[in-house]
């Protein structure tokens, strides 16, 4: 019984143009004077470089590595010697540079040490895929996504396909047909240790019927295991690695997901070949086949060739007139990109280098209006609307792109091949997304600055209330001992040698100056804070800033302050006038002091009138002793019993100070009940952003995901429980 295959949605039908390459064997290219390897051919972080200048190396060394979790190590290809580490053109559709570490081969092709497995099922699975992922190997038939993260599936994850890509739709490339046909055994090999790493319900093979000979190659390999070879019709681009699952399985991969989260995973032909050398006979990735062909190729086929080769190199060996091609490119003619300078070096993504003519390819004829016939719609492999996001992409209208799915665009360049506009669609549609990336790059740097923004203002805010608390309690204790001296003062007015009452308050007067002077000086800078606030705001109403009810705020804030400080020193002010002994109210106070309503002035002035008595009672007490005193026993008495009273009302004093130190909280505590609850709710939002920022930065396969995304939604959670207790005690 034949297995279904369900149809992808459009498609189309171009030249196939392969044969022109499969009439040669694989020929192993030339070694070339200077290798130039990138130190980042694969997506992820760039390897970072581990050899100086000067070094001699050999092949398979490691030469740098990898820089982080998607990234990969880079390893020499040949044996020679590290003649610069620089920036040089690298292959980038947007013709943009890369370090890139220069090699001098020197001939010699020596190869280091080589580390085999020859029992790799003996080993623990993580051993294994760490093997392939020292060996440098990525995905070789697209982007280049590291394959040890693709195999290195999360506990509990059940795989229940395992899909070799074998497709190979593009016209003109056949670097795949023609490894399959001459070494089908090694790929097998590589693909039966992936499928002891996944251990997937069933492992197949998907390969397009225009390859007679690969199928065969392929259904005699696996002819003693239980891999079956899947044909599929010709049809473009049915190689995409969510179109190919599509027709295998019928499961579709969701907007944004992976393959793994409907239980498949998809690699390529070259892949499962890197893996066999890798494990069976310890060659990290340093070469691949590389289809050279066009009518400006003399000696069109396959070449087996080192990474970091330049092109031009290689089209020398093929033999190519690059003064009759029309212009050269890297991939097939629906998905390639022109290169900008022949010197860029092949990499382990460049499967193919076409230099046709202009008869063969011509030059691209001019774009004209968009006639909405919706023929790409038609041919879109992935169900999009191209006619809406080229409409949003050119306009530079994002947020409507992404809501139209622009992510799911696989390139395949269909849309712009049956396009009787000549509308290049697929440039417009990787600018679209270029421009998303680089706003999404932004609007993360704007948010991490505007949580540093307002954990900064939250932070000053909470120190600012904790001095004004400070100064209020230190005013407050201040008011309370300038009260507690006139009242001692008015109790006890002071008296000359004659015993004549003196002018009382002199030492109040200069007190009461002392503190107007300094509110004088707090009023002074809190007024220059303020109009120091105002003139930010006015910078940053000209400059446009997000800012200004933050700004505003703080403005606000700085004049109160200000306002309350001008009210203290008026209020020292007035006070230290009415004690002045020129004032009339400084007149003699009569010879018995009214009583204060005050009970804390009350206690005060009673502590201090039993400790005196007590102390004058000691001193009593010992003139007797030193005369021997009839009466010294009566006055020890008495000493005892004022003692005793100056303890107790000392011990009342103290409690009733405590009490009025907890009422002065309480009613701190109620004068803004909503100020700490913003501070706890503002912290609580900062920290849930910083954990979601953590969560982002990471990948779903990723060892640390999970806890992460506990972190974060534990952070989530407490900023909504903060954020409900403040909208509680605001209504409230």
């Amino acid at each position: 019984m034949s297995r279904q295959i369900w149809d992808i949605p459009g498609g189309i039908h171009p030249a196939q143009n392969k044969i022109q390459s499969l009439q040669t064997e694989i020929t192993r290219a030339d070694i070339p004077a200077e290798l130039v390897i990138p130190t980042q051919q694969h997506i992820g972080a760039p390897a970072k470089p581990c050899v100086e200048v000067g070094d001699k190396v050999l092949k398979g060394q490691v030469i740098a590595e990898g820089n982080g979790f998607v990234s990969l190590p880079v390893h020499a290809p040949t044996s020679g010697e590290v003649i610069a580490i620089e920036s040089r053109p690298i292959q980038h559709p947007s013709q943009i540079d890369g370090v890139c570490i220069v090699l001098k081969p020197d001939s010699n092709d020596t190869w280091g040490a080589r580390h085999p497995i020859d029992n790799y099922q003996s080993l623990e699975r993580n051993d294994v895929i760490d093997a392939i992922r020292n060996a440098g190997i990525a995905g070789m038939g697209g982007a280049g996504f590291p394959s040890a993260i693709k195999l290195g599936i999360k506990p509990g994850t059940k795989i229940e396909q395992l899909i070799l890509n074998s497709v190979e739709c593009e016209p003109y490339i056949t670097a795949d047909d023609k490894l399959i046909q001459e070494r089908a055994d090694e790929i097998i090999a590589g693909l039966e240790i992936m499928q002891w790493l996944v251990n997937p319900q069933e492992t197949l093979i998907g390969i397009e019927d225009n390859k007679p000979d690969a199928i065969a190659a392929f259904k005699k390999a696996t002819a003693n295991n239980n891999i079956e070879v899947v044909v599929v019709p010709t049809k473009y681009p049915s190689g995409g690695e969510k179109q190919l699952i599509y027709m295998l399985t019928g499961k579709e991969v969701s907007s944004g997901g992976l393959p793994s989260d409907v239980g498949v995973i998809c690699q390529n032909t070259g892949t499962a070949y890197a893996i066999n050398r890798a494990i069976h006979h310890g060659e990290p990735l340093v070469s691949r086949i590389t289809t050279v062909t066009g009518d400006a190729v003399k000696h069109k086929g396959n070449y087996e060739v080192l990474l970091g080769t330049p092109v031009d190199a290689l089209l020398a060996q093929a033999g190519a007139d690059m003064s009759a091609a029309s212009r050269l490119i890297m991939g097939g003619p629906m998905m390639g990109f022109s290169i900008h300078d022949a010197s860029v070096p092949v990499v382990k993504v460049t499967n193919c280098l076409l230099a046709p003519t202009t008869e063969e390819i011509p030059v691209p004829a001019q774009e004209q209006a968009c006639i909405r016939c919706g023929s790409c719609a038609q041919v879109c492999p992935a169900g999009l609307l191209p006619q809406q996001l080229y409409w949003f992409s050119k306009s530079n209208e994002l947020e409507k792109a992404e809501h139209f799915n622009l992510a799911d665009c696989i390139e395949c360049g269909a849309c712009s091949f049956v396009c009787p506009s000549n509308i290049p669609l697929v440039q417009y549609f990787r600018f679209g997304k270029g421009q998303i990336r680089k706003h999404k790059s932004e609007t993360i740097k704007a948010d991490h600055a505007r949580e540093r923004f307002e954990f900064r203002q939250a932070r000053l805010e909470k120190e600012e209330r904790e001095k004004e608390q400070k100064r209020k309690a230190r005013a407050e204790a201040a008011a309370k001992k300038q009260a507690a001296k006139k009242a001692a003062a008015l109790a006890n007015p002071p008296s000359d040698a004659s015993g004549s009452p003196t002018t009382p308050g002199t030492d109040d007067v200069a007190d009461t100056a002392s503190n107007a002077t300094k509110l004088k000086s707090a009023w002074a800078s809190a007024t220059k804070r303020w109009k120091d606030a105002e003139k930010a705001l006015t910078i940053a109403e000209k400059n446009g800033s997000d800012q200004l009810e933050a700004f505003q705020k703080k403005v606000d804030q700085l004049k109160a302050k200000a306002e309350k400080t001008k009210a203290l020193y008026e209020d020292a002010k007035t006070s230290a006038a009415s004690t002045s002994p020129s004032s009339p109210s400084a007149s003699p106070s009569p010879a018995v002091a009214p009583v204060s309503n005050d009970p804390m002035v009350q206690l005060k002035q009673a502590s201090a009138d039993n400790f005196k008595a007590w102390k004058d009672a000691q001193k009593k007490t010992q003139e007797a002793e030193a005369n021997s005193a009839d009466n010294l026993e009566a006055l020890r008495e008495e000493e005892a019993t004022l003692k005793a009273k100056s303890d107790a009302s000392k011990a009342a004093m103290k409690e009733a100070r405590a009490k009025e130190k907890e009422a002065m909280q309480a009613k701190k505590a109620t004068e803004d009940p909503t100020k700490q609850l913003k501070l706890d709710a503002a912290i609580a939002r900062t920290k849930a952003k910083k954990a979601l920022k953590a969560l982002n930065s990471l990948d779903d396969d990723h060892a640390s995901h999970a806890a992460l995304k506990a972190a974060y939604e534990k952070a989530l959670a407490t900023a909504d429980n903060a954020d409900a207790a403040l909208k509680a005690a605001e209504e409230a």
